[in-house]
């Protein structure tokens, strides 16, 4: 038998984003509390959240919201990483507030957010140590969490992944409408 790297990368890609699922699940997490949760995103709904960043893009006018939506239609698939809100009762004031309880309900406890960070680190590290190419996209994440992929998650971040000659999330252009 004879298996060519171009027939078995899709399939390796999503094995690799598993495997970056898994390093975002045993990333140190404030108290030990896990409140992170991670999917991949593949097929149609790939297209739906391209789609959901059309209409953002159109919303607020960032441009880079229309670049992106193009290029993560570049990936093979997108990891997402995001978090439940839940405040960790440490007293700490990174949210800006002297106490958990004092802060308000829309502010998020900047350890949720650390969490994130951190996991996301994880799986980028993992995703290099495979040798495929991602990029952390915010906007990515934002029409996720829009499109509510990760059920009720906050701070919901996006990785796309891929396998291919050059890395399609660098060296990008600003994309115009219509062009």
């Amino acid at each position: 038998m004879i298996l060519n790297e171009r027939d078995a990368r899709h399939d390796h890609v999503l094995n690799v984003a598993k495997q970056m699922m898994t390093a975002a699940r045993t990333a140190p997490k404030a108290k030990g509390i896990d409140i992170i949760e991670t999917a991949i995103v593949t097929g149609k709904e790939l297209q739906t959240l391209s789609d959901t960043l059309l209409t953002m893009s159109e919303e607020n006018g960032m441009k880079f919201f229309l670049r992106d939506a193009n290029n993560i239609l570049n990936a093979e698939c997108i990891v997402l990483i995001g978090t439940h809100e839940q405040k960790q009762g440490l007293n700490c004031a990174h949210c800006g507030y002297s106490t958990c309880e004092s802060k308000p309900k829309d502010v998020p406890c900047l350890l949720n957010s650390i969490d994130v960070g951190i996991a996301i680190g994880s799986a980028c590290a993992t995703a290099a140590d495979l040798r495929v190419d991602t990029r952390v996209m915010f906007s990515a994440g934002l029409a996720a969490q829009r499109l509510d992929y990760l059920q009720g998650c906050k701070m919901v971040m996006a990785i796309p992944v891929s396998a291919s000659s050059k890395n399609p999330f660098f060296d990008r252009k600003p994309k115009e409408p219509g062009k």
